[in-house]
């Protein structure tokens, strides 16, 4: 049986994706259309508020303010919510902070209690707040909301204060600009079939006008939420015994021993990918001479990451600080975090020789900060001359970050060109789909690396939830083998599809350009691909024909999805393939824009996992038979 258009994929209380089964429910989404809006029970955790940090906002605006006029984001430090509270203050005149302490009933002293810092504002400001919780990535885990309400439950023990500070005595935020363009998760899902195949990819904007853009239920998804209060949407016996059926999770009071495991499997991975990534040694190489998991930082998220990256980087050359370089074509929130914060950012959206020069000529006449990109990128899969980067960064002295979640640090070999690289761990690193997490790690070879290294340590703080840092550990265990899988199953389809593509020839009229590291910038990935690596688990497909209209490709891309029987939602890196049509999802209201840039609107991304090959081939060859069909009529 299909799973239904809103539950969660996979179907446990901490799933990271949902579904959206068809292309129009994908669009209805985008426009908050009811039917789509009322039947989304959860979401994206940076665009859909989970509903029991839900639960515990409510208990908290109850407690420190009004909740017919104010509303809450939620924090697991103090420093983010005052960071928070500084974002919003020009506009949110009145934003303040409440402290709650939620003591755990456990006798084990190892076990915290758990620290939530609210920041609490009016409700005309949510849109403005949520844009904070979305770009940086620092919110409460979903984990730590639903240990609090059980906790309050238990013992009904609480320790609160609230602090309150006059607006005249809060530091100010840099002004903004104006409100972003929020991504979107499209989510397909067969989930529960027999014949799935699992696919997707793709973070989501936001419907206007929806509660959904709150990243509030809608009042029917709420209402459903309450009726299962009692009983939860999953039982939770069964849903430990679904998420802990490969291994057992270590004792919740291991959790240190989980984080030191987790940053020492990064290091050795990223030193040695034949090493057992179940231990994750950190020894000395040529390749990754010096690093030990002290150069790898634990955060909440990816784009946490990536936030904290941006801001060690601005401390660190102070008043100096300049613009940044977004160089590729970039996952939205990326953007969002360098022009939101600190002097702004040029954007470089196609990454190609001519962006190069670009780069070079700017970089000539204004000090820059640094060059953020991905390798690859996304959706695109185009990677950057690193090398080329890398020359221009020593000779005009700005940084190179690069995000390498799409590539892997089993595939791609990217630490000796760059001074930082970060990663979702949420994606193929964990693999489960339940929990979230990124990685900052920080070239010890690299020119910038003593003075770097203290302004990471002077912003960072350890809010990474204990029970997600224990199931993340759990997950990861089998990072290596489920990588080279995944890198099966990608290039088989992968060249399946380019044989069928109007770029190699084919003049069937279906496959217009199929975007894998294997046929897109091939010199640059192979220059950064490790012996025995692959190419990684995403690709995107455009479909029809560069002499047809948009309509009508569009009608070809269509009728393909529609008729694709495998998973669709947001993220990647899954061990069930996923599929959406991701340009509509993360850039429903500037389709223009990114054509600009190579992106075609009715682009289909595709993430794979470990099903068997044949099966999955099945399911697109099916997806693509029906298109074929719909072109020769």
């Amino acid at each position: 049986m299909a799973a239904i258009l809103g539950s969660p994929l996979p179907p446990v209380e901490h799933a990271i994706s949902v579904s959206l089964p068809t292309w129009k429910d994908h669009t209805d989404y985008e426009e908050g259309a009811p039917r789509v809006v009322d039947a989304m029970v959860t979401g994206y955790p940076r665009f859909f508020i989970h509903r029991k940090i839900q639960q515990l906002s409510s208990i908290i605006i109850t407690k420190f303010g009004n909740s017919d006029s104010e509303s809450c984001l939620l924090f697991p430090i103090n420093k983010w919510a005052e960071m928070c509270r500084d974002f919003i203050i020009p506009s949110a005149k009145s934003a303040r902070l409440a402290h709650l302490t939620v003591c755990d009933p456990s006798p084990d002293p190892a076990i915290p209690s758990i620290e939530v810092h609210a920041v609490i504002f009016n409700k005309d400001f949510f849109s403005l707040a949520k844009q904070f919780w979305q770009h940086t990535g620092l919110g409460v885990s979903s984990r730590l909301a639903e240990r609090a309400l059980d906790c309050l439950e238990a013992s009904e023990k609480i320790s609160p204060t609230a602090l309150s500070k006059s607006p005249s005595s809060l530091s100010k935020s840099p002004t903004l600009t104006s409100p972003p363009t929020f991504l979107r998760t499209g989510s397909r899902n067969r989930y529960n079939s027999n014949k799935s195949k699992f696919s997707q990819t793709s973070q989501p904007p936001t419907p206007g006008g929806s509660d959904l853009v709150a990243g509030k239920l809608s009042n029917n998804a709420l209402k459903q939420a309450d009726e299962d209060n009692n009983q939860d949407i999953f039982d939770k016996d069964h849903a430990v015994y679904v998420e802990e059926r490969y291994g057992r999770n270590l004792p919740l009071a291991s959790a240190p021993l989980a984080k030191r495991a987790l940053k020492r499997r990064i290091a050795g991975v990223v030193i040695d990918p034949h090493v057992d990534a179940a231990v994750g040694p950190t020894i000395e190489s040529e390749r990754g001479a010096g690093l030990t998991e002290d150069d790898v930082w634990l955060t909440s998220t990816g784009m946490a990451a990536i936030w904290l990256t941006h801001q060690a980087a601005m401390t660190w050359k102070g008043a100096e600080t300049g613009k940044s370089v977004c160089f590729g074509f970039p996952y939205t929130d990326t953007l969002k975090v360098l022009q939101k914060w600190g002097p702004g950012a040029h954007f470089m959206g196609r990454g190609d020789d001519a962006d190069l020069e670009h780069l070079e000529e700017i970089a000539s006449k204004e000090q820059l900060l640094a060059v953020f990109c991905e390798f690859p990128g996304n959706p695109l899969l185009k990677s950057p001359d690193l090398a080329r980067l890398r020359e221009l960064a020593d000779k005009y002295g700005f940084l190179i970050v690069v995000d390498e979640t799409i590539g892997s640090f089993m595939n791609i070999d990217i630490l000796p060109l760059a001074d930082v690289v970060v990663s979702s761990l949420t994606k193929a690193f964990s693999g489960e789909t339940n929990v979230m997490g990124g990685s900052i790690i920080l070239n010890p070879e690299g020119s910038h690396y003593e003075e770097l290294r203290d302004h990471i340590v002077n912003i960072y703080e350890d809010s990474y939830w204990f029970e997600d840092a224990i199931f993340m550990e759990r997950n990861s265990r089998d990072f290596c083998n489920r990588v080279k899988k995944v890198n099966e199953n990608t290039e088989t389809l992968c060249d399946w599809f380019y044989n069928l593509s109007e770029l190699n020839g084919s003049n069937e009229g279906v496959i217009k350009e199929v975007f894998y590291p294997k046929y897109t910038t091939t010199e640059n990935y192979n220059a950064r691909k490790r012996e025995g690596g692959g190419y990684g688990g995403l690709f995107s497909l455009t479909f029809g024909s560069k002499n047809n209209s948009k309509e009508r490709n569009g009608d070809i891309a269509r009728i393909f999805f529609d008729n694709l029987d495998l998973a669709a939602g947001p993220s990647l890196g899954c061990n069930f393939t996923l599929a959406s049509c991701y340009a509509i999802l993360a850039h429903y209201t500037e389709l223009d824009w990114i054509e600009e840039y190579g992106v075609d609107r009715n682009l289909i991304r595709c993430s794979i996992g470990l099903e068997d090959v044949n099966t999955l081939l099945s399911a697109y060859k099916f997806a693509y038979e029906k298109a074929l069909e719909f072109v020769r009529d």
